[in-house]
Parts: C-alpha cells; sequence; structure tokens
C-alpha cells in the first residue's frame, strides 16, 4: 500500500492534464483524483517522500489478520 500511494502522491504533485489522466487510470474514480490532486498533493510539495504512515495495531481474533492504523503524515 505505502509503494502504491506515494508513487500516486509522487505523480500528482505535477498538476497537469497527463498527471490527471495517470492518476485517474490508476484509482478509477474522478472525486479521488480531484481530491488527490487539488487537496492532498499540495501539501507534500516540499517533501521528497514518506508520504504515509503505518502503524501496526494488533491481531484479529476471529483470522489472526494484522491490523493497522494508515494515515498521510
Amino acid at each position: 500500500l505505502r509503494r502504491y500511494i506515494e508513487r500516486l502522491v509522487t505523480t500528482a504533485r505535477n498538476a497537469d492534464l497527463n498527471t490527471h489522466r495517470q492518476v485517474f487510470a490508476a484509482l478509477q474514480s474522478k472525486e479521488a483524483t480531484k481530491k488527490l490532486i487539488n487537496e492532498i498533493a499540495p501539501k507534500y510539495e516540499g517533501r521528497n517522500g514518506g508520504y504515509t504512515s503505518i502503524i501496526k495495531t494488533r491481531i484479529r481474533r476471529g483470522d489472526a489478520t494484522e491490523m493497522a492504523f494508515i494515515s498521510f503524515v
């Protein structure tokens, strides 16, 4: 997940028509594409990566799946 989202944010920082097309091809949602390009990506203009924070929390009881909180830094 980290690799996927960080590549999208890095691509979205350059807001032009080709960027919109690339991000939309990955997300398949107009609303998500607009939010990523207009709201999220401009916050990380001066940052060279490390946009996400993943904190492992616990193991789920029913099927022993690892749980985690995922957020933008």
